[in-house]
């Protein structure tokens, strides 16, 4: 099993965000792997998650590689700067796009970044 389809399976287990309790809709990511295309089903209804595989329509359609999606999946990559550089594709509402990151583990650097600074002066 990749690091993508475990995070997803694990996510089917969660049912609810309150992150997204005011967040409506439905997101696909289409994880390419060569010719072979992995496709998981993303339904938020106000916070409640409901995740399923299959090629269902979807208001927002994220396309990356297997690799990408494996590395953002453990946490070690920026989705933001992964769309920027073109490695993630966004076919939608990029804004609920960008907010489907907040279910991914957070890359190592942007932790420490989030830390605040204790010391003095």
């Amino acid at each position: 099993m990749t690091a993508f389809s475990a995070f997803f399976e694990q996510l089917r287990g969660v049912g609810s965000d309150p992150r997204f309790c005011k967040v409506r809709g439905t997101v696909r990511f289409d994880i390419r792997d060569g010719d072979r295309v992995e496709q998981w089903l993303l339904d938020i209804d106000h916070g409640r998650l409901r995740v399923t595989r299959g090629a269902d329509p979807a208001g927002t359609v994220i396309t990356t590689s297997a690799e990408v999606a494996d590395v953002m999946a453990r946490g070690e990559l920026n989705g933001l700067a992964a769309i920027m550089r073109g490695e993630i594709l966004v076919d939608g509402d990029l804004g609920l796009a960008l907010r489907i990151g907040r279910l991914f583990p957070v890359p190592p650097a942007a932790q420490r970044q989030a830390v605040p600074h204790r010391g003095g002066k």
